[in-house]
């Protein structure tokens, strides 16, 4: 995957995501290890995207918003 812009992406989602106790860490690896998977920022909130078509959104302070059940889900923290 090619890198993505974290300028506008924010700054909870930084920590959650890029920091190695971050609650979707493991997500973000999974994301970087699998080439069907792409992520965009948009709107301060991070769209997953696998073959093009949109699976997942996660935003900093809100719940992630799964859009359709892939594989990545189970990485999302159990509430």
């Amino acid at each position: 995957m090619e890198p993505i812009d974290t300028s506008n992406l924010c700054s909870h989602l930084q920590r959650k995501l890029f920091e190695k106790e971050g609650v979707y860490h493991p997500l973000w690896t999974a994301v970087l290890d699998d080439p069907a998977l792409t992520a965009v920022v948009r709107s301060r909130q991070l769209h997953i995207y696998r073959d093009g078509k949109k699976v997942l959104v996660l935003a900093g302070k809100a719940a992630p918003k799964v859009i359709r059940e892939d594989t990545i889900c189970a990485f999302l923290p159990k509430v």
